[in-house]
């Protein structure tokens, strides 16, 4: 890691290649996909400096001093889930592209009062995306509206703000599933017992696993349709 963050001329390797990664979508395949790359990246950085400016308000300045209120992706970077993962996904030939920025830091002991404060800056990632998902909903239907013949014309307009509105709500819905280190673990650790919350702390290094195997096996696949697919059908 430390040599991805080596500096190489003015960019450092890292930066260099994100870089080579939008060279490669622009140039070598479709530029749709490129766009879709540029909405998932968009909406995972709000999503993370949401979190971040949830945090400064609740008195926690740890996100700013770290320099992640920022809308620059580069600060907001995860190796696989921003590069590693949706390239993959790409490369696979999936027709559906998804990802995660790296979280910000938060420290709970600088909050205002931490254990409700934590449920608001958990809660403010995913009604980030969900807000995005309806700006992306009225955007499409004032396009289809006002001009209804740029559904034939320019098809691909219809198709990014659909794309911003699906992307987003699974975003949300993905990130309140309450698995550690997801946000909706955070939100139920505010009503568990001791005991729960113990649970809960016990299993968070292994957190990302469980979501590995529960994602091998379909199973956040079924919550994502029971839960998103409605939610998506009604914004659309």
């Amino acid at each position: 890691m430390n040599r991805l963050n080596q500096s190489w001329g003015r960019y450092t390797l890292m930066e260099w290649l994100i870089m080579a990664v939008f060279a490669y979508f622009f140039l070598v395949l479709e530029r749709m996909m490129l766009a879709r790359l540029i909405i998932l990246f968009v909406s995972v950085v709000i999503h993370e400096v949401a979190h971040g400016v949830a945090a400064l308000w609740c008195g926690d300045e740890t996100a700013k001093q770290h320099g992640r209120l920022t809308m620059n992706p580069i600060r907001h970077v995860d190796p696989l889930g921003s590069v590693v993962l949706p390239v993959m996904l790409v490369l696979s030939g999936s027709p559906f592209l998804f990802g995660w920025a790296k979280p910000v830091p938060v420290s709970t002991s600088r909050l205002n009062d931490p254990l409700n404060d934590m449920v608001k800056v958990a809660v403010a990632g995913p009604l980030s995306n969900i807000t995005l998902a309806v700006i992306c909903s009225a955007g499409l239907k004032a396009v289809i509206g006002v001009a209804p013949r740029v559904v034939q014309t320019d098809a691909w307009i219809i198709e990014l703000l659909g794309y911003g509105v699906m992307i987003n709500v699974v975003l949300a819905v993905f990130n309140m599933i309450p698995i550690p280190p997801m946000d909706g673990s955070r939100v139920v650790y505010r009503w568990l017992s001791p005991g729960g919350r113990s649970i809960l702390d016990r299993i968070e290094p292994y957190g990302i696993l469980i979501i590995i195997m529960l994602s091998f096996f379909g199973v956040f696949g079924i919550v994502l349709r029971v839960v998103s697919l409605p939610i998506i059908h009604a914004l659309l």
